[in-house]
C-alpha cells in the first residue's frame, strides 16, 4: 500500500465516523417533526420566509357586536340620537336582545322620549320579570310619564328584589318627594344613605328634608 493510498484510508475512515456519530446522537433533523410555537401567537418563517409566516387571525365582531359598540360610543360622547339609531338597528337584527333594549330604554330617557323608554323596559321585564334593574327604570319612566301608581309598584318591586341596593330606596324616595310625600321620602332618603354612606346627595336630601320639619 503506498503513502497515498494510506492516506484516502485514513480520510475515509474519519468521514465514517463522523457520519455514525451524528447519526445515533439524535441530533440530525427528523422526519414528520413539525415546528411548535412556544406562545400561541408564535409566527412561524419571518423575514426569511415570509410565505410560511402565519399569523393569528383577527376575530371580527358580528353586525350586532358592532351595533352595540357604536351605542356604546356615542352614549360616551353623550350623542343619544346617534346611540338611537345605532341600537334601533340592532333590535330589528334581536328584537329581543336584553343588551339592547337597556340601552335604548337609558338612551331614551335622556331624550325625554319617556313613552319609547317604557316601552323599552316593559319589554326588558317580559323577558325577564326579576331584573330589578329594569323595573326601578320603568318605575321611573312611569314617573315622568305621571302614572304614579305604575311608578310606585315597580319601585316596590325593585326594592323588593335588592333591598340591599341604595339607589332604589333613593329613586323611589325622589318620586315620593315630586308627589309632596316628604315624611315617607325622608324614610327613603335615610334608607338609602343607611346602605351606602357615599351617596352624599341622599344626606343632602335629608338635611333639607329634616329642617323644613323643625
Amino acid at each position: 500500500m503506498t503513502t497515498f493510498q494510506l492516506l484516502l484510508l485514513i480520510i475515509a475512515g474519519g468521514i465514517a465516523y463522523l457520519f455514525f456519530k451524528q447519526l445515533f446522537s439524535g441530533n440530525h433533523p427528523k422526519r414528520g417533526v413539525d415546528f411548535e410555537a412556544k406562545v400561541s401567537d408564535e409566527q412561524i418563517g419571518g423575514i426569511n420566509r415570509p410565505d410560511k409566516t402565519f399569523s393569528k387571525p383577527t376575530v371580527q365582531l358580528t353586525r350586532m357586536e358592532q351595533l352595540l359598540t357604536m351605542a356604546d360610543e356615542a352614549m360616551e360622547k353623550e350623542d343619544f340620537e346617534e346611540a338611537k339609531k345605532a341600537l334601533g338597528s340592532a333590535l330589528i337584527i334581536e328584537k329581543d336582545n336584553s343588551d339592547a333594549l337597556g340601552k335604548m330604554g337609558y338612551v331614551s330617557m335622556q331624550t325625554k322620549d319617556y313613552e319609547e323608554a317604557k316601552e323599552s323596559f316593559e319589554k326588558l321585564l317580559s323577558l325577564d320579570a326579576d331584573d330589578d334593574m329594569a323595573h326601578a327604570s320603568l318605575a321611573n319612566a312611569y314617573h315622568q310619564l305621571g302614572e304614579e301608581k305604575k311608578a310606585e309598584i315597580h319601585h316596590e318591586k325593585a326594592i323588593k328584589l335588592d333591598p340591599e341596593y341604595a339607589p332604589h330606596h333613593f329613586n323611589y324616595a325622589n318620586t315620593l318627594y315630586d308627589l309632596e310625600r316628604k315624611k315617607e321620602a325622608l324614610v327613603g332618603y335615610k334608607k338609602a344613605y343607611e346602605l351606602d354612606p357615599a351617596l352624599e346627595v341622599a344626606k343632602e336630601m335629608i338635611d333639607e328634608l329634616e329642617k323644613q320639619n323643625d
